[in-house]
């Protein structure tokens, strides 16, 4: 999945992180919603079965969350600076939609430059449920090695024993844990709120308002990096903070009136 300055963590996430498993940040346990807050469809518990419910019927036709808002026709661009300097990712959201379990996803077109040469092509599939939630469906990426393309991390949920995820949750507290994808081996990424109210400042502007989350994967322990999410904008900023150092930061940003 593709689509910064350091944000401070509290003390206590700092301890919490310092006491986990040097092969990913715990995802053990999970703050407690109030009464009123819808129960997380996706939650991340270890050892559990993940097949989070998916009804087609509670989900609407459009992605409107503040803080991963898919209107057709926006446009980020984000260039690299550290780990991966040079590389420029162009982000669309396109006016096609794709059957997904029987949810129609908003279709989201992905690009990663390098050197001139296209790197990476992906089409990722995103739905919104009623309750505000933006879930991932799955994604067709083609990664190119000497011009040679690998679908190796293609994904489908409800085939081949994949499950959906949520990538924006509609109302983050800071230490929810939650599965953004789900296909054993291959597409296995967490993600974990540590801020709520941060700043970014990017090439484009300075944001403030700023959701941030911790992203990693047990398929690659080694490598953990923070990503940030401006209200009315979406993602902004990406950090890496573990297995390197280096930024990917929003350029330039354009949506239709």
């Amino acid at each position: 999945m593709d689509m910064r300055r350091s944000v401070p963590l509290a003390t206590a996430l700092i301890t919490l992180l310092a006491a986990c498993s040097t092969t990913a940040p715990s995802a053990s346990r999970q703050a407690t919603p109030s009464a009123s807050v819808t129960p997380f469809p996706a939650a991340y518990d270890r050892g559990a079965t993940y097949q989070p419910p998916v009804n087609p019927t509670t989900f609407v036709d459009k992605v409107d969350n503040p803080y991963f808002p898919l209107v057709p026709g926006t446009r980020w661009v984000l260039k690299a600076h550290g780990a991966d300097a040079g590389e420029t990712t162009i982000t669309q959201v396109t006016s096609k939609t794709k059957l997904v379990m029987g949810i129609r996803c908003t279709v989201v077109r992905d690009e990663v430059h390098a050197e001139g040469r296209l790197k990476e092509l992906t089409f990722d599939w995103y739905a919104q449920d009623s309750a505000g939630n933006v879930w991932y469906m799955g994604e067709d990426t083609a990664e190119y090695t000497n011009g040679n393309p690998s679908r190796e991390g293609s994904w489908e949920a409800g085939v081949g024993g994949a499950q959906p995820g949520i990538i924006m949750p509609a109302s983050p507290i800071v230490e929810l844990t939650y599965r953004q994808e789900f296909l054993k081996g291959s597409a296995e990424d967490l993600a974990k709120v540590v801020d709520t109210t941060a700043t970014a400042d990017t090439p484009f502007r300075s944001f403030g308002d700023v959701w941030v989350t911790e992203d990693w994967t047990p398929l690659e322990p080694t490598i953990v990096e923070r990503k940030f999410y401006a209200r009315g904008v979406g993602l902004v900023m990406e950090q890496l903070i573990k297995g390197g150092r280096g930024t990917n930061a929003l350029t330039d940003y354009s949506a239709p009136n």
